[in-house]
């Protein structure tokens, strides 16, 4: 699919890996919308900002996410660039044993919310997307594609650590749901693809004590022996755009490396 000229919402646009998407898609033609709990940092002078449009908002909350995707097709209509597709990064990394030193289960309202902003935020903000996005028309050329969804696994859904039951329970559930999506997708040529990114420099990684890091440099990656870069895991989002035979796939973006039983 092209990229340029179309319309592609960035849930989590404003940090991270979904930051590095947008200026990577901008930087490309595209539209973006975010949708953020925050506002994004200041775009570089290069980035022409009647390209982006952000809207705050709580991804837990459904009248939010419905009025957001409103805007934004009422806004791809008046620019001309068609919706292209979702990209889900929005979610959080939480941590609670199963069982604590104390002997208390783990919270139940953690879990909750772990699963509603990882998984139901992903799937509720996708399925109303889809809504519009079945509407649009297709590409020209033989494969007629109307749009690509994206979601944001990790590692930790094939290589959980300790605590991290609820966050491999989230990011395992959307590589599951990826290949039925895309067969249920198929007639309406829309593409889905989850990417399940090792450890990457990010907010979170960044307050990760030295030795954390060199345990896992050293002996959870293989090749490159560093974190990956936000602008690593935004090209693959764009590969993932461009190329049209790519679907119903996980994709790892780890450099070979697998997450140690512990750190």
């Amino acid at each position: 699919m092209k990229v340029e000229n179309r319309t592609f919402i960035v849930s989590g646009g404003s940090s991270g890996l979904g930051l590095a998407t947008t200026l990577d898609l901008l930087s490309q033609g595209a539209y973006i919308s975010i949708l953020d709990r925050s506002a994004p940092p200041p775009f570089p002078t290069s980035i022409t900002f009647s390209r982006v449009k952000y809207t705050q908002i709580d991804i837990l909350s459904l009248p939010d996410i419905t009025s957001a995707v409103s805007s934004t097709v009422s806004w791809a209509q008046s620019t001309g660039a068609p919706l292209g597709g979702v990209i889900n990064c929005a979610g959080v990394g939480t941590a609670a044993k199963i069982v604590d030193a104390h002997g208390k289960a783990h919270p139940l309202d953690l879990w909750e919310f772990t699963i509603g902003v990882n998984l139901t935020g992903s799937f509720n903000l996708t399925r109303v997307v889809l809504e519009e996005l079945v509407k649009v028309d297709p590409e020209d050329g033989e494969d007629g594609e109307r749009g690509v969804v994206v979601f944001v696994a990790s590692a930790a859904a094939f290589e959980g650590q300790p605590g991290q039951t609820a966050y491999a329970a989230s990011k395992g559930a959307l590589c599951s749901m990826t290949l039925p999506m895309a067969r249920d997708l198929a007639r309406h040529a829309i593409r889905v693809v989850t990417i399940a990114p090792g450890v990457f420099d990010s907010a979170m990684t960044k307050h990760f004590p030295s030795k954390t890091r060199r345990s896992l440099e050293s002996d959870g990656i293989v090749y490159p022996r560093r974190f990956g870069q936000p602008e690593e895991f935004a090209r693959t989002v764009r590969w993932v755009m461009e190329c049209a035979y790519v679907n119903g796939e996980t994709v790892r973006l780890s450099g070979a490396g697998r997450l140690p039983a512990r750190l």
